[in-house]
C-alpha cells in the first residue's frame, strides 16, 4: 500500500509540473505591461535629445540571458528610430528579484497529528527536489503524505541601461559602443515577438 501512495504522488507531481510548464512561456519582445514584480517587456525614457534610459523586464520563466539580449536589441532599435548610428552604454545593470511562495502539504497545514489544529510532535526537513516537508508520527508513512509545506523561491530578471546615441562610426576599441544596425542584424533573428 505504501508503494501505491508513492507512485500516485509521483504521477500527480509529474502531471501538475507538465501542466504548469505548458502554461508558462518566456516574455516576448513588446512594450512593458503590468507593474511591480509582474511588469514585463521593454520601456524607455528620454533624458536628453540623444540620451535614454532603457529597461527590459522578464517574467519568472525568462532567463537572464534573454532579458539582457532584449535590452541590447531595444537600445539598438531605439537608436535607429531616432536617426542615430551607434550607442554607448553609459551605465548597465541587471537586477534579480525573488519572491518566496509557500503552499500547504497534501493534508493542509496543521499542528501535529490529524492536521486539525491538534498539538503533537513534528519535525521539518528540506528534501532536494521536494522542498520543505514535515514528518508527523501520526500520519504513518512520513515521506509520502506527511503534511508539511512546499516552499518555493521564484526569480525574475530586469535589465536596465542608460545609453547615449551618436551618428557616424564608433571609435575603435570602445567596448561600450555598439553599432545599432549590426546589433539589430545579429540579435534580431533570436527575438521572439508576440503572436498577433
Amino acid at each position: 500500500m505504501k508503494n501505491w501512495g508513492r507512485r500516485a504522488m509521483v504521477v500527480a507531481l509529474a502531471a501538475s509540473t507538465t501542466l504548469v510548464a505548458a502554461c508558462a512561456t518566456e516574455t516576448t519582445y513588446r512594450p512593458a505591461t503590468g507593474s511591480g514584480f509582474y511588469r514585463t517587456g521593454y520601456s524607455d525614457t528620454q533624458i536628453e535629445p540623444n540620451r535614454f534610459r532603457v529597461t527590459f523586464a522578464g517574467n519568472t520563466v525568462t532567463d537572464r540571458d534573454v532579458v539582457e539580449r532584449y535590452l541590447l536589441f531595444r537600445a539598438a532599435e531605439l537608436t535607429l528610430q531616432n536617426g542615430y548610428d551607434y550607442f554607448v552604454m553609459a551605465d548597465r545593470d541587471t537586477d534579480r528579484q525573488a519572491r518566496t511562495y509557500s503552499t500547504p502539504g497534501a493534508w493542509g497545514p496543521g499542528f501535529g497529528g490529524w492536521g486539525g489544529g491538534l498539538w503533537g510532535p513534528r519535525w521539518g526537513f528540506y528534501g532536494r527536489g521536494w522542498g520543505y516537508r514535515a514528518w508527523d508520527p501520526f500520519w504513518g508513512d512520513p515521506w509520502a503524505w506527511g503534511g508539511g509545506a512546499d516552499i518555493r523561491t521564484i526569480d525574475r530578471y530586469e535589465a536596465s541601461a542608460e545609453i547615449v546615441m551618436f551618428k557616424g562610426t564608433p571609435e575603435r576599441g570602445n567596448v561600450r559602443a555598439f553599432n545599432a544596425r549590426a546589433v539589430v542584424d545579429s540579435i534580431g533573428p533570436t527575438v521572439k515577438l508576440p503572436r498577433p
